[in-house]
């Protein structure tokens, strides 16, 4: 049960890191809406994870550990959403970091 679970974890772990070293020149190659969600949700999953991890490692006991996630959750929720209403509202990641680099 759990040593499957935390196998399928790390698969998926592997799987988002590996989807994003693709987004990154599709970002440059053929920007756009579909690029910019998958980039989202990429980035917000990855981040999510990867603070997971630092709570797993550096948090310690039950009502902390429950505190800590709760928050790691609202500030996932919150970075998706940000991402979301940027790409809508405004012009995109791709292309604000495309601004960026023009600088």
């Amino acid at each position: 049960g759990g040593s499957k679970a935390a196998s399928l974890h790390w698969t998926g772990e592997r799987a988002v890191s590996v989807l994003l070293l693709g987004l990154l020149p599709a970002a440059y190659l053929c920007p756009g809406p579909a690029v910019d969600y998958s980039l989202a949700a990429a980035l917000t999953l990855h981040g999510h994870w990867g603070l997971g991890q630092v709570i797993t490692d550096y948090v310690h006991g039950d009502v902390p550990i429950k505190v800590a996630n709760a928050g790691l959750y609202v500030l996932s929720a919150l970075t998706f959403a940000g991402l979301c209403h940027f790409n809508y509202h405004d012009v995109g990641i791709c292309k604000a970091v495309a601004m960026l680099w023009s600088l």
